[in-house]
């Protein structure tokens, strides 16, 4: 009776145990031995001990060029990929809720992107930028413009990997807004019609605001996983030509299984954390004051 009784008055605690438990495993505490590897001089080489060192490994590393260089290049792809896609994406899930022949095969055809692996679209995608052979270059010579590098060139590199990030998971924000469209009700937008209200105007003034919530849940979700890109980036560059596309990720494995120096790898990892962090929060706080 008193068992009983234990659980009855400690049900709201006990239910949702196992999965506290469960994301304090599997996520507080990667985040909390990578902050203190980050702390320590671990090296693969050496074959001793990690030893405490503090912030020593936060001093080196935050102010290398080559460190700064991939957080610019980080942001300048995750910015860049996800606005694209966001605005591709929001337009395309308004052009898919409406009906027209054709439309389930439209929609199969956007899923498509999705289910490839992206190291699989990596080398597909290098064939397609390929100087010599590559369809990219063909289309622009058919069209009298001049071939690009591509990939090959600093100047570029960045543009096209943006460009098969968006290729690729443009649909994943259509999906996630169409998903929105198809639970609003369609009597404001009725409401609209009666009182002369054209369709861009019930777009803009109606329809945007009322899946909102919807947009920024994806684009959330987006940010969060571009800022983490590497398979793609890894297998059509590797971080190069030089240097000119290693972003967080790619200086991160590098400094781990290339120079096995894991306690400065460790420091990269907890600053690619808190941009994400950061980002997430900024974004919940936009949508909050965007929303009263």
């Amino acid at each position: 009776m008193t068992q009983n009784s234990y659980a009855d008055s400690n049900i709201r605690w006990i239910y949702p145990l196992p999965a506290i438990l469960f994301v304090a495993l599997l996520m507080v505490f990667p985040v909390l031995y990578t902050t203190y590897i980050s702390l320590t001089n671990w090296t693969l080489t050496s074959g001793a001990a990690p030893s405490f060192v503090g912030l020593d490994n936060y001093a080196q590393v935050l102010i290398e060029p080559r460190f700064l260089q991939a957080l610019w290049r980080t942001m300048v792809f995750t910015v860049s990929a996800v606005a694209v896609e966001a605005v591709l994406g929001v337009a395309a899930a308004l052009l898919l809720n409406r009906a027209f022949v054709g439309r389930s095969v439209v929609k199969l055809l956007l899923l498509l992107p999705l289910v490839a692996t992206p190291v699989a679209v990596g080398i597909v995608f290098n064939l397609f930028y390929d100087p010599t052979i590559g369809l990219a270059n063909y289309v622009l010579e058919a069209l009298g413009l001049p071939p690009s590098s591509w990939i090959s060139a600093a100047s570029t590199v960045i543009f096209s990997l943006v460009v098969v990030d968006v290729w690729q998971w443009t649909p994943m924000i259509t999906l996630i807004v169409l998903a929105g469209l198809a639970a609003l009700s369609d009597e404001p937008a009725e409401a609209a019609r009666i009182d002369g209200a054209n369709e861009w105007q019930i777009i803009r003034l109606i329809t945007i605001p009322m899946v909102m919530p919807v947009i920024i849940t994806a684009v959330i979700l987006r940010l969060i996983d571009a800022l983490k890109t590497f398979d793609i980036i890894f297998a059509m560059t590797g971080g190069g030509p030089g240097y000119a596309s290693e972003t967080l990720n790619l200086i991160g494995y590098k400094y781990s299984f290339e120079y096995f120096r894991m306690g400065q790898a460790a420091v990269i990892l907890v600053v690619l954390f808190l941009v994400v962090l950061a980002c997430s929060v900024a974004i919940t706080r936009l949508n909050k004051r965007t929303a009263t």
